[in-house]
């Protein structure tokens, strides 16, 4: 008789274990550790692509000029500062002439002297010519002497040679002149384009040798981009290729070109140079050194099988994609090609167009993983 109360105990409790035990492998397969991974498929797909260049650049300037005296001397005044625009052949600021002025009042002196004696000696010479000739008519009237003709010669010739001389002198006198001029000129610190000041080594008052620069300033018009690009992605680089430029200062996009590439490669960054320019000078103008973005737009490329850059995984030191074939994963390893920007890579080699490939799943994946395809993940793992 006290069999039956057990038994019954132990069928109502197998009776309300198994539903719990089934509903705890249900939830384990389909929301705990062994639950299928999400995933979202796409299919590798024929299309022509337009690859970039990625890279990162400094704002520099083409052109920029050192000014200074040719002359050691002490700077007598500065009519400039940092950060002024300034034109072409204005004064920027000048050195002390020292006795330069004294010396071209006391050379102007002596080409006066030297004009007037060349005056004196073009009388002379007029008046020893126009003896010579009378003496000459009198000879050939008989009312001279051969002797008095021949000395009046002679004073002609020493009249020439006395007018040669003073020409001479007076040459040398102007062009010592011009010499002094030149010299006080060369003292006017002069703007050699129309420019920008970056920078004022030194101030009125500061003694400083022959050619060392006083004022700094660059051609704002020939602002480039000093760029670096990888080697590995550099292929078709070249000049002339359209750029966007974007600056660290202000986040907006500025249309460029590619100047040229420089023959000379960085050999231990293992990076492409080259020199990028604006198609229009940016308002306000940029800092000299400023980081900038820079992408460069390549030649379209024919098209061929393509991929997300998200599908890319790295498995076992290899290159390549999940791919889902006959219901079953497996690793396929592939070839790169050229990527553009949107996100999309050219495959070489490894897959087929119309295979399915995995792009976003919640977790790593192998080969004997399960899988339940979504339309999209949240927190997917790439």
């Amino acid at each position: 008789m006290k069999r039956f109360p057990l038994q019954t105990r132990t069928l109502a409790l197998v009776v309300v274990l198994l539903p719990l035990l089934a509903l705890f492998i249900y939830v384990s397969l389909r929301s705990g550790p062994l639950a299928p991974v999400p995933v979202t498929l796409t299919q590798v797909s024929s299309r022509a692509i337009s690859p970039a260049l990625f890279g990162i650049g400094t704002v520099d300037v083409r052109y920029s000029y050192k000014i200074g005296p040719t002359v050691a001397g002490r700077i007598a005044f500065l009519n400039v500062h940092v950060g002024d625009q300034v034109k072409a052949g204005q004064i920027l600021g000048g050195m002390d002439p020292v006795d330069l002025d004294e010396r071209i009042r006391a050379q102007q002196s002596a080409q006066k002297r030297a004009v007037a004696q060349l005056d004196e000696a073009q009388a002379r010479l007029d008046y020893a010519q126009t003896q010579a000739q009378r003496y000459a008519d009198l000879l050939g009237a008989k009312s001279t002497s051969e002797e008095i003709v021949a000395t009046k010669k002679f004073e002609l010739q020493i009249a020439r040679t006395t007018l040669s001389a003073a020409h001479s002198a007076v040459a040398q006198i102007d062009a010592e002149l011009a010499a002094l001029k030149e010299q006080r000129n060369n003292l006017a610190l002069v703007a050699a384009v129309d420019g920008l000041i970056t920078a004022r080594n030194a101030d009125p008052g500061t003694t400083i040798v022959a050619g060392q620069a006083v004022l700094e300033m660059i051609n704002p018009q020939s602002l480039w981009i000093d760029v670096r690009f990888d080697q590995t992605h550099a292929q078709g680089l070249k000049a002339d290729l359209a750029a966007q430029i974007v600056l660290r200062s202000q986040q907006s996009r500025h249309p460029g070109r590619v100047l040229r590439v420089e023959p000379l490669a960085d050999a231990v960054t293992e990076e492409m140079l080259a020199k990028v320019v604006f198609d229009q000078i940016p308002a306000p103008l940029p800092a000299i050194g400023e980081l900038t973005e820079v992408t460069v737009m390549l030649p379209e490329l024919p098209a061929g099988p393509v991929i997300p850059n998200a599908a890319i995984k790295h498995v076992g030191g290899k290159l390549g994609v999940w791919q889902r074939q006959n219901g079953e994963l497996h690793f396929a390893a592939v070839t790169l090609g050229a990527s553009d920007l949107d996100g999309y890579v050219q495959v070489l080699d490894g897959v087929d167009i119309g295979a399915e490939i995995i792009v976003y799943s919640t977790k790593a994946l192998s080969a004997s993983s399960r899988i339940h395809v979504v339309d999209s993940l949240l927190g997917a793992k790439s």
